[in-house]
């Protein structure tokens, strides 16, 4: 998050990305279907009953919820899984980017909500990550952490430029079948203010 902007919550093409405003964000700040994001996010895809067994849900109460978050755009059908006698949904992802909706006391607590998840399935991915992790199995994955002092100027082009990267990656492969051999990566991109640190002009 930057200058109050949570990009692409589920990082996906940009052109696959929605803007959220108050309608919206209510409707997603719903712990199940938080949670239900988060795992098409761990999976690419999956049909309500796949979701509910994961989840301990009924089908149909997964199917509601698909329904819901498809109509305020954060789900789509995916198009590697047509024809089937169910529905196969993938995440779309969407870019939080009004400042008031933090400050408007009527959406401060989904966005908080929303913040929490977002840090919660970061910490339960890398905690997987790192219980699964065997010496010399792993040497593709970065784990990188860098502080630095820069001006506002200087962070939007950071975020910018880190935007940019990860789109032309994300661009290049979320349309294609999946080739054989391929796993899925997880990338986590922060950008933050460190707690206590002076706001000064630049």
């Amino acid at each position: 998050m930057a200058d109050g902007k949570i990009d692409g919550v589920n990082a996906e093409s940009r052109r696959h990305r929605v803007p959220i405003g108050a309608e919206s964000l209510k409707a997603f700040a719903h712990p199940l279907r938080m949670t239900m994001y988060a795992e098409l996010q761990r999976l690419g895809s999956a049909t309500a009953s796949q979701l509910g067994r994961s989840l301990g849900e009924s089908s149909g109460q997964t199917s509601y919820h698909l329904r819901q978050l498809e109509r305020h755009g954060f789900v789509e059908d995916d198009p590697h899984h047509s024809g089937g006698r169910e529905r196969w949904w993938r995440p779309v992802g969407f870019d939080l980017t009004e400042s008031e909706l933090e400050r408007d006391p009527a959406t401060a607590g989904p966005v908080r909500a929303i913040l929490q998840q977002v840090i919660a399935e970061r910490s339960a991915a890398l905690t997987g990550w790192l219980n699964a992790h065997q010496p010399g199995a792993d040497d593709d994955s970065l784990l990188s952490s860098v502080t630095l002092s820069l001006t506002a100027p200087e962070v939007t082009a950071l975020t910018t430029d880190l935007s940019e990267l990860l789109e032309r990656h994300l661009a290049a492969v979320r349309d294609r079948p999946v080739p054989e051999g391929a796993r899925r990566i997880r990338v986590h991109t922060d950008v933050f203010r460190l707690p206590g640190e002076p706001s000064t002009a630049g």
